[in-house]
């Protein structure tokens, strides 16, 4: 299936929100950087440990991982691919001076890394009903493996999320489907984290 239109339409929600309200966690359609770096830190419990390694930051936005991995003091290695050419330009131009970096928005530039994380891609889905996200999530996942040679890792919103505040533009996912997908299609070492104070789950997948 061709999922050209759909990505033309996130890359484009993402450009607004970047022109909107600049490199800052709203401008990837975040409330707080605190809420920010709790993801991250849920993602990156995939390392189990290391303190040196390879990333791909799939949808990596201005690349606020990057500043977060610096302060974190780890040596590391990389990629940031996004949609959104506005998004790479912009992390293209925080991020000049840091010759461990490399920004595409050609997917095919993308080569294997020991890990790849993917923060927020899968909640916008705008006009896409559930029957047709869900086949692109699941065919994303895959592209995320292929590039992962230790495991990977993703966050999505959840379906226990309180009703109110529930919007139709964002996908809320069972956890279970897709650690389950996971488990039996992937790797037989998959890890579901929900216990972090927001209303998404992390789901890790080690090789």
């Amino acid at each position: 299936m061709n999922y050209r239109a759909i990505l033309d339409d996130v890359g484009n929600y993402y450009g607004e929100k970047l022109k909107a309200h600049g490199a800052t966690p709203q401008g990837v359609d975040w409330n707080s950087r605190e809420s920010q770096e709790l993801r991250f830190a849920q993602l990156l419990k995939i390392r189990d440990g290391a303190d040196s390694f390879s990333v791909n930051d799939y949808g990596c936005g201005y690349a606020a991982l990057v500043e977060y991995l610096i302060r974190q003091g780890f040596t590391f290695e990389y990629t940031g691919f996004d949609i959104s050419v506005l998004m790479i330009e912009k992390a293209k131009e925080l991020h000049a001076k840091s010759n461990f970096c490399r920004f595409v928005s050609d997917e095919s530039l993308l080569t294997v890394a020991d890990y790849t994380v993917a923060s927020g891609i899968f909640n916008v889905k705008l006009s896409s009903p559930d029957e047709e996200w869900q086949p692109y999530v699941l065919n994303t996942i895959k592209k995320i493996d292929a590039l992962s040679k230790r495991g990977f890792a993703f966050n999505m919103l959840t379906e226990y999320s309180d009703p109110e505040y529930m919007r139709p533009d964002l996908y809320y996912p069972a956890p279970s489907f897709f650690f389950d997908y996971c488990k039996r299609n992937v790797s037989k070492h998959v890890s579901l984290l929900h216990d972090y104070p927001l209303y998404e789950f992390t789901i890790l997948v080690r090789k």
